[in-house]
C-alpha cells in the first residue's frame, strides 16, 4: 500500500501513526503542496492523505484509513473513548496553535516545499486562513505565553505514556499528531507526563519529532 500525505500535515500524520503502531508495511508518498492534479485525479479534489490500497483504489480521510487500516487482521486496537476535557482542550488551543505551526512549515526542510512554487502556494492559501506570516512570527512570545501553561493541563489526562486514555483511542491520533506539528516550534515548554508521551508515541509511530529542525 502506498500513503500520499504531506509531512507537515496533522491529517497524515494520523494516518501514518496506524502503520508504525501496528507494524505493517507501506509506502509514504509526498505530494509537491502545489500540486493539485494528482489528487483530484485520485479522489476528486486536492486532499491528503489519500490511501492508495492494493487493489488501485483509494481512499481519502485520515481517520477513515486509521480505521480501515487497524481492522485488516481483525484484531482493531482502537477504541472510541475520548476525554470530553481533552477534546475542549484542542478547541481551545486550536488557533494558537495553527498561528505557531502554520508559519514556520514551509521554512522546514519538509519534501511538499521542495520547491519555490509549492512554498508560495501553501503561503498565499495559509495566509487568507491565519493572516500574515511575519507578524505571527514576530508575536511567537506571546503565542507561547498561551500555550505553554495550557499544556500543563494536559498532565492529569495523560493515564500512560502508551496511550491517553490508558488504553489505545482516537484521543492519541488527534493529541500526538498536534504534539508532532508543535514540535517545529521552538520554545514550546512540555510537562514531564507530556515529554514522556509525545516521546513515547514517536517510537511507537515510528515517526521522529523535529524537535532539531525547530525554529
Amino acid at each position: 500500500m502506498k500513503l500520499h500525505i504531506y509531512e507537515h500535515c496533522p491529517f497524515c500524520i494520523k494516518a501514518q501513526m496506524i502503520f508504525g503502531l501496528k507494524g505493517l508495511p507501506v509506502t509514504f508518498h509526498v505530494l509537491l503542496n502545489d500540486d493539485v492534479t494528482t489528487p483530484t485525479e485520485m479522489v476528486g479534489k486536492k486532499m491528503v492523505p489519500i490511501l492508495e490500497k492494493d487493489d488501485g483504489k483509494y481512499m481519502p480521510e485520515s481517520m477513515d484509513i486509521v480505521h480501515f487500516i487497524d481492522s485488516l487482521d481483525g484484531q482493531p486496537w482502537i477504541t472510541q473513548r475520548q476525554n470530553k476535557l481533552l477534546n475542549q482542550w484542542f478547541s481551545d488551543v486550536a488557533e494558537v496553535v495553527h498561528k505557531l505551526v502554520i508559519p514556520r512549515n514551509p521554512q522546514i526542510a519538509f519534501q511538499e516545499f521542495a520547491t519555490q512554487a509549492a512554498r508560495d502556494y501553501f503561503t498565499v492559501a495559509k495566509t487568507q486562513m491565519i493572516g500574515d506570516f511575519s507578524e505571527h512570527l514576530e508575536r511567537s512570545k506571546s503565542y507561547l505565553a498561551v500555550l505553554n501553561p495550557a499544556l500543563r493541563q494536559l498532565e492529569p489526562w495523560i493515564e500512560s505514556e502508551r496511550a491517553v486514555n490508558g488504553e489505545l483511542s482516537i484521543d492519541d491520533f488527534q493529541l500526538f499528531s498536534m504534539l508532532r506539528t508543535l514540535s517545529v516550534v521552538k520554545g514550546v515548554e512540555y510537562p514531564a507526563k507530556v515529554e514522556a508521551y509525545r516521546q513515547r508515541m514517536a517510537e511507537l509511530t515510528e515517526l521522529p519529532l523535529w524537535d532539531e529542525k525547530a525554529l
